[in-house]
């Protein structure tokens, strides 16, 4: 799929046999708007076994495809950012699991999950005050 170009005035992708793959339909698999493309010329083609594996050789592409080709656009521009991202968001994640106990949460909806995460993500945060501005200073500035 990555050697297929999206041409997003025309709607259509180019294959890596320079054909071009037209949209013919839209439809909804599991609350996803899904658009289908393809070609016919993938049958005579001398290199298709080595362009895309799914089903009668079509494309699908999301609805908000175009956001997440952004983003890898981003990352492809800037890897060092991920790299940053890394060091200072992936270890309060790693900690509040540990904390955890667990890799689960012990309650269940989303609304009681979401409300269990508030309450690990409020603890890490006083935990953090607490060790930069010391248990007095914290104690002093919450009764000002």
């Amino acid at each position: 799929m990555q050697d297929f170009r999206y041409v997003a005035e025309e709607d259509a992708y180019i294959c890596p046999a320079d054909e071009r793959l037209a949209y013919h339909f839209t439809n909804e698999e599991n609350g996803l708007v899904l658009h289908r493309y393809w070609t016919s010329a993938c049958q005579s083609c001398l290199i298709n076994q080595s362009c895309t594996t799914s089903k009668e050789r079509r494309i699908t592409r999301w609805d908000h495809e175009q956001a997440l080709e952004a983003v890898q656009r981003r990352l492809d521009e800037h890897p060092e950012k991920m790299r940053q991202r890394r060091e200072t968001v992936e270890h309060p994640f790693g900690t509040i699991k540990a904390r955890m106990g667990a890799t689960h949460f012990l309650m269940k909806t989303l609304p009681r999950v979401a409300t269990e995460m508030a309450l690990h993500v409020l603890a890490y945060n006083l935990t953090r005050v607490m060790n930069i501005m010391g248990p007095g200073r914290l104690i002093a500035e919450m009764r000002t």
